[in-house]
């Protein structure tokens, strides 16, 4: 059985260790210090001993589709280019760096932001077909705003060759490797739900049809950046709501199937997660984040997002409702991972819930805790992402600790302060008062020291 020290091949690359940081909102833009952002948001996690750094989100063309502001976007040679400072410092600690390229399609700003769709009136939505009822419904309703424009045939195979020119230039800049954005309600995630996808080309009408769009885009990524390790998330919307709400969406055994069809395309390794059709908390499942939504000075910002004060209070109210229906649960993606991983020969990460080292092992190892029977290992590799906002050197910790008894667990209270503040821009950080008292113990206790090689 596999350790977290062990290190993996994932098409070729030979990462160091099975630890790596999740995708998540560096919000560094595109602006003059956006590749210092990264480095400092990047740096420490390799620094600390992380074998595999994952860049969040990246979008791949010049406008729209940003999910969230301060996206990063890499349609930009000249500013890809500078990315090999990021990639260099990486490097410099032994760990691997892959971006994870993006297009938000129907979950875009342009969708949801009010400040944002008031200063670009002119942005549509690419939308893989016409927004579902449940979305049109809330459209009139004032919640949303959609004007979307349904890709043609020929734009969609346009689309995926953005996505293979955007892997060329992050590949000439040192980037080891191309993670997709296949779930959390993205384009790709888009193209494979029925939820969304109800085309009738080569792109739709079958569960064949809709993993097209991932082969063509598999195919770009091959042409315009060679054999580069390419990885994608793949989606179960078992958390989506009930029938007869949503009717159509991709269950465990689509997800499943799902996974075996692209090891067969030619991609190099799968993130099994489970998410709904909607941007909500089944996504960062924990506690309602009181502290975010009462600190006084976001509320101006929350404001210009949502659209003003009582859809502020809207929003939040569903937030809170979502708190309670997705409750934190550990490793959440453990089942999922499983299955694909019995059915699939490429290496299965798992994420999603992922707190502690004995976890980790386990996760590897067979069971997902003590009181099961050894199994299946769930996955090849373990990632973890808001602990990352807490301690951005958690590899210190969790990494060769020093008997088999010691289980570190990490300071991440799954609250969401870090991501509610993010609608308005602000930078993934920790705000939760006691988890900082705790990393400033840590840190002078020396936890997060470590000797390089």
């Amino acid at each position: 059985m596999a350790t977290p020290e062990d290190p993996l091949e994932i098409g070729g690359m030979t990462v160091p260790n099975r630890l790596y940081r999740a995708p998540l909102l560096e919000c560094a833009g595109n602006g003059p210090d956006a590749v210092d952002a990264l480095i400092d948001d990047l740096e420490p996690a390799a620094a600390s001993g992380v074998g595999l750094i994952c860049q969040g989100a990246t979008i791949v063309r010049g406008d729209g589709g940003c999910a969230a502001p301060g996206m990063t976007r890499v349609h930009d040679p000249a500013f890809v280019s500078q990315l090999s400072r990021l990639t260099d410092r990486i490097h410099d600690h032994g760990s691997r760096i892959v971006v994870q390229l993006e297009h938000g399609g129907l979950r875009s700003m342009e969708t949801w932001h009010a400040e944002y769709r008031a200063e670009n009136p002119d942005l549509e939505q690419l939308a893989v077909s016409e927004p579902p009822w449940q979305l049109r419904l809330l459209d009139r309703l004032g919640f949303l705003e959609y004007d979307p424009h349904v890709l043609t045939t020929a734009e969609v195979y346009e689309l995926a060759a953005d996505f293979g020119r955007a892997a060329a230039r992050a590949v000439e800049a040192g980037y080891d490797g191309v993670h997709l954005a296949g779930a959390n309600m993205g384009i790709v995630q888009q193209f494979l739900s029925p939820f969304y996808n109800r085309r009738d080309d080569e792109f739709g009408g079958s569960p064949e049809a809709r993993l097209q769009f991932l082969a063509v885009v598999h195919d770009e990524i091959r042409d315009r950046a060679g054999d580069v390790p390419l990885l994608t998330k793949v989606p179960a919307e078992t958390p989506a709501p009930p029938r007869p709400v949503v009717r159509r969406k991709l269950s465990l055994e689509d997800g499943v199937e799902i996974a075996r069809r692209l090891e067969k395309i030619g991609y190099d390794a799968v993130v099994p997660v489970q998410t709904s059709v909607v941007w909500d908390m089944s996504i960062v499942r924990g506690e309602y984040p009181e502290r975010a939504w009462t600190n006084e000075g976001l509320q101006a910002e929350y404001d210009a997002a949502f659209g003003g004060a009582a859809r502020k209070r809207l929003v939040s109210l569903a937030n809170r409702i979502q708190s309670l229906q997705y409750d934190f649960e550990p490793a959440w993606n453990a089942d999922f991972c499983r299955r694909v991983r019995e059915q699939v020969s490429i290496p299965v990460l798992a994420e999603g819930g992922i707190r502690e080292r004995e976890e980790m092992d386990q996760l590897l190892g067979g069971a997902i805790n003590k009181s099961e029977n050894p199994e299946t290992p769930a996955c090849d590799m373990v990632g973890m992402a808001r602990p990352f906002y807490a301690e951005p050197r958690l590899g210190a910790r969790l990494l060769e600790t020093e008997s088999e008894t010691e289980n570190p667990r990490v300071l991440c209270e799954s609250c969401n302060n870090c991501t509610v503040p993010q609608v308005t821009g602000a930078p993934g950080i920790c705000r939760t008062p006691a988890v900082l008292r705790k990393r400033g113990d840590l840190e002078r206790e020396g936890a997060y020291d470590r000797s390089e090689p």
